[in-house]
């Protein structure tokens, strides 16, 4: 599970991926396929996804330890079909950034406001 932490300085992608309702599962499934892969690159931190309620987006939440890494991954030839596979899938939206603030609630503890 990852672990968000301004300390870390992790290289971090946000990838959004929109899809019609019916590919929700499909897409969600190729990325946790080939986060097996993914997973044995050197550099790799971890990798989160969230289905939204509506049923038209996947969101990837990635980390690296450093850009190079991460970049290193993206071109080697044994995740090249999992990309096509994507964008034949999905329009996507990606975000590289870094983490400048991060604040852990209290496990059990409503959120500020009331929460859900």
């Amino acid at each position: 599970m990852g672990r968000i932490s301004v300390a870390d300085g992790y290289y971090t992608l946000v990838n959004m991926f929109t899809v019609r309702p019916e590919d929700q599962r499909r897409m969600y499934d190729e990325i946790v396929d080939v986060t097996g892969i993914i997973r044995r690159f050197p550099g790799f931190v971890s990798a989160n996804v969230h289905l939204s309620e509506d049923g038209t987006r996947v969101v990837n939440y990635a980390q690296w330890r450093s850009r190079e890494e991460f970049e290193a991954m993206q071109t080697h030839p044994s995740v090249q079909d999992h990309f096509r596979r994507c964008r034949a899938l999905a329009e996507i939206d990606s975000v590289f950034c870094s983490v400048d603030f991060a604040h852990g609630g209290v496990a059990g503890a409503p959120a500020a406001g009331g929460g859900r």
